[in-house]
Parts: structure tokens; sequence; C-alpha cells
């Protein structure tokens, strides 16, 4: 039944591309959070990783014309466009799908004055933030060490040390940056600028040194701050977690310093500033089919599925709580008054089913 798909190494390249293509499509659900049909984003997740991710990812990593074509590789000097770890397959993907998401589905409720100033809409904990910040942190040696698919390879020790030196660069500028301009550190900006980090080095770190390593997640840092100003008050696109920035822009800023800085110590491949110009052009490449790529058939997709399934919940399904209209159930019971239908537990069932009576006063009005 199995055939020659039952073999060691075909399973490692599948459970390896099955974890990528999941993290392109969950890049989208933060983006489009707090007002997006939980049915529409299944049947999004569905195309995006049957379709949008295999198609570019052959490009890249699958003999693909980005990486193998004789253009490619005559203009790189041997080599095509290269992503090690997925700045671009995975998080520039991700990033710009979401981001066409994001502008079809609009802004959530009060996010935006009638003058197009923002408001800040605070997530509900900034503890359960950055636990998430550090297991994302964690998880990425399993992206970036891991993407050797054999600790073997020596070039590990390098690949980890430059993921870990780029985030700690990355939220270091981040949270410099909003130290001094607020005269406070943000907690927030200084997790997004770990992620930054982390993303900007996903291509380039087994290519390149420690130092530059640290050059890229601080250079990571700061774009993701005004990336995330620039998303928020010049696009106007509603962008809760700062994914649009984090891995669409950081994602090229990934493509394009691999393209600056390949120092030639890992299997030969040199960049811009080691004498391969061709090289960085091919990474320049590569940074505008994926941007057209993703943003294109994001816009298309969504589009489809707003004419067809509905993008966005109603403005009386936003106001009650996601969880309730999307799930049928309470997130966080304390901050909701909830009544049992029928005043018991329905037969059959060990769980009531609440519904809402009035919100707390706990609950801040989002508009």
């Amino acid at each position: 039944m199995w055939g020659s798909a039952y073999d060691v190494s075909t399973i490692e390249i599948w459970f390896w591309q099955m974890v990528f293509c999941a993290t392109a499509a969950t890049i989208v659900s933060g983006v489009m959070a707090e007002r997006t049909k939980f049915s529409t984003y299944v049947v999004a997740s569905v195309i995006i990783s049957a379709l949008i991710y295999p198609i570019y990812g052959h490009w890249m990593w699958g003999g693909g014309w980005l990486a193998q074509s004789d253009f490619m590789k005559s203009l790189g000097g041997g080599y095509g466009a290269i992503d090690f770890a997925g700045s671009g397959v995975v998080h520039a993907v991700g990033g710009f799908i979401s981001m066409a998401g994001a502008l079809l589905v609009g802004p959530r409720i009060g996010k935006y004055n009638a003058d197009g100033t923002p408001n800040a809409i605070p997530g509900h904990s900034v503890t359960l933030f950055m636990l998430g910040v550090f297991i994302l942190w964690f998880g990425w040696f399993g992206f970036n060490p891991g993407s050797t698919l054999a600790a073997t390879d020596l070039r590990i020790s390098v690949i980890a040390a430059n993921t870990t030196l780029a985030a700690a660069a990355g939220a270091c500028v981040a949270m410099a940056i909003t130290w001094l301009k607020n005269k406070k550190p943000d907690v927030g900006m200084t997790g997004n600028g770990v992620i930054a980090g982390l993303v900007a080095i996903t291509a380039p770190c087994a290519w390149v040194n420690p130092a530059i390593a640290v050059l890229i997640g601080a250079m990571a840092g700061l774009i993701v701050y005004v990336g995330v100003w620039f998303v928020d008050n010049i696009l106007h696109i509603d962008d809760p977690v700062g994914g649009i920035s984090i891995h669409g822009f950081n994602g090229i800023w990934g493509l394009l310093a691999l393209g600056l800085f390949a120092d030639g110590t890992y299997g030969g491949v040199t960049g811009l500033f080691y004498g391969n110009p061709g090289f960085f052009l091919c990474q320049v490449i590569d940074s505008v089919v994926v941007f057209l790529w993703a943003f294109g058939t994001g816009l298309i997709m969504f589009y489809v599925l707003k004419k067809v399934m509905g993008l966005r919940v109603t403005k009386e399904e936003k106001i009650q709580g996601l969880d309730l209209g999307e799930h049928g159930m309470v997130a966080y019971p304390n901050f909701v008054q909830t009544e049992l239908y029928g005043g018991g537990i329905p037969s059959g069932d060990a769980t009531p089913y609440a519904k809402p009576v009035a919100a707390a006063p706990q609950i801040k009005k989002e508009g």
C-alpha cells in the first residue's frame, strides 16, 4: 500500500514540510484575529496548505525555477535563490497572505477613529503573550538547526548560535526604541522584536557569522517597530499581532540579508559584500516573487471566500465575543454573566450550555 513512500527519508521530509506549511497558515490566524469567521479560516488554511504554499515551496525547495533554473544559477554564480529554513517560503508567504486577508476583512470595531488615527486594543494577557514568545524562541531551534535534517552536520552549532543572537538583538533594539520614545520599555514590542529577529535570521542562519547575525537581528527589531507603525498609520490595515511586519517585512529582510552577508564558509555561498552581486540579485528577484505570489493569491482567495462564505462575523457577534458566536463556549467565564438553558444541564450532557445575559463590568468596550 505505502510502496516507496514508506521510507525514513521520505517521511522525514514530509513531516518537516508539513510543520512549515502549518506555520505559514497559522500566521494568517493572528493577523486576521478577532473578526474573522472560523469556518472561512478553515477553508483558507486548506487552500494555503494544498496550493499556495506548495507551489512557492517547490520553486525554492523542490527543484523549481527560483533555485534551479539555468537563468538563476548563472546569475547567482552556480546557485539560484536560497532560503535555508523559510524566511521567504514560510514567513513571507504567511505574512503577505495575511496582509491580503486583513485588508479584505477590514479592521476591528473601534480600531480607527473617523480621522483615520488608530486606537490601541491591548491583548488580554501580557504574561501569556511573553510565554508564547519564549515558546516560539525555543521552538525555533527545531525550525533553524532542525533544517539541517541531520545533527551530524556540525554547522548546526553556528545555526543555533545565530538564531539566538538574532532574536536577542531584535528584542534589545525594539525595546530600546520604545524606551527612548515612550520613556518606558514596551513589553509587547520587545516580544515582537524577538520574533522579528528569529524570522529574519531564518533564511541566512547557515551562511553568516555570529556578528552578522546580531546585525540582522538588530535591523529586524527596527523593521518591526517601523513596520507596525506603517501598517497601522499609513496602510490602515488592522493587524492585532504585528504579523505583517514580523513575518512579511522581516521575511523579505531575511532573504535580502542572505544575499548581502553570505560569507562563503558553508557550501561556498557568497553574497554582495563578499564579491557576488549576482546572488544578491537572485535574492531580490525571490523577494519580489514571494510578495507578488503570496499577496496576489491571498487577495484572490479571500475575495472569493468573502463572496461565497463571508469573511467577517456580525457586529453583534464581535461585541458578544467570538468564543460564543463561533465556538459556543465562554473562554473566560469570570468576565461574562451566564445562565443555563432551561435552568439546568441538558439530558445526556454533563456540561451546561451557557448563553450571555449581560457583559460584566470588567469587559472593556472594543466598539
